[in-house]
């Protein structure tokens, strides 16, 4: 067995528990072509990048999409994610939207037990989300919330003891701030 110093870290390391490796909001505004979005994640998987969420639809001006993309790493990683994506055909904006305030949102829908002994609880836990009951069967509520990640993350956590079912998420849309002025 060799002993001695241990090598340096590449600063290529993915692993969302090394230092540094910070969650990352990106934005690429691309032109709405087949394809485009195709593009966008193989340079991901062909790099060995990974995104934890992604979102993409249509802008105000149907010839472009927005697409929102959360992924982890270091400051080198998140420069090299987004000068690759620059270089795409279809892409006309990249803005890593984390580097400032903005405004990020999730939505949710959750099939949780709602059996006649839980059902008050439930409904007091979505109540206290401000979250809806979308959908009632004998035994489940099917139930939307939308937030920040920390807001959804809570309120699958207090429903777990319950019994989910089932969870559907969308994964992050972000905007930045508007400057205050």
């Amino acid at each position: 067995m060799k002993i001695g110093p241990s090598p340096a870290p590449s600063p290529y390391d993915f692993s969302p528990h090394r230092k540094g490796s910070m969650k990352h909001t990106i934005s690429v505004l691309l032109q709405n072509k087949p394809g485009a979005l195709s593009r966008v994640t193989g340079l991901f998987s062909g790099r060995g990048f990974n995104i934890e969420s992604l979102c993409v639809a249509e802008t105000q001006d149907s010839k472009t999409s927005c697409l929102t993309l959360t992924t982890r790493g270091n400051d080198l990683i998140i420069e090299q994610i987004t000068k690759q994506l620059h270089k795409l055909i279809d892409v006309i904006k990249v803005t890593d939207i984390s580097e400032g305030e903005f405004v990020e949102r999730e939505m949710v829908l959750i099939r949780v037990k709602a059996e006649a002994s839980t059902r008050a609880e439930v409904l007091r836990i979505i109540d206290i989300f401000r979250g809806k009951v979308v959908d009632v069967s004998p035994t489940t509520y099917a139930v939307e919330l939308t937030g920040p990640e920390t807001k959804i993350n809570a309120i699958i956590d207090m429903l777990s003891p319950i019994g989910i079912k089932e969870i559907v998420r969308t994964g992050t849309i972000a905007m930045a701030r508007a400057p205050k002025k």
